[in-house]
């Protein structure tokens, strides 16, 4: 089993919503990895916000984080300088808050993966220079 995975607003939307075209394998995945899934606040925003029109969606995402199996450890006011230094130097991309959070986590937990459908996180680096480990579809 999988431990210290972060996960990202896709793959939950995925989860959640079974017409996601990668619904089967994200669900896959998780019978593959160790609750908790770390993430953050804003990622489950964004989640909440895509699963909006969802029948039950906001729910789900609710009810993952009071069942433990989603945990957002992640205080952006304590990282607030690190993650503008991380959208300043990838603006190009550009990087989304959610985004920065993710790469500052993955420096945070240097052992961990990051489950995502989001091709930019082979673009980013943690530490300047180092890849971050993803889990992501073939075909992505």
């Amino acid at each position: 089993m999988k431990q210290e995975v972060l996960l990202d607003t896709e793959a939950i939307v995925a989860l959640v919503n079974r017409r996601e075209q990668f619904h089967q394998w994200v669900t896959n995945q998780f019978k593959q990895i160790e609750p908790p899934l770390l993430t953050c606040e804003a990622v489950i925003t964004e989640a909440c916000f895509l699963l909006q029109n969802v029948y039950g969606g906001e729910a789900a995402v609710i009810s993952f984080l009071q069942k433990g199996i989603i945990h957002p450890p992640f205080r952006l006011n304590e990282e607030v300088f690190a993650v503008e230094e991380l959208m300043q130097r990838y603006q190009s991309v550009p990087m989304s808050l959610a985004d920065a959070c993710l790469v500052r986590m993955a420096q945070l937990y240097p052992k961990s993966e990051l489950l995502t459908f989001d091709s930019d996180f082979r673009i980013y680096r943690q530490n300047r220079n180092q890849l971050i480990y993803v889990i992501m579809p073939e075909e992505m």
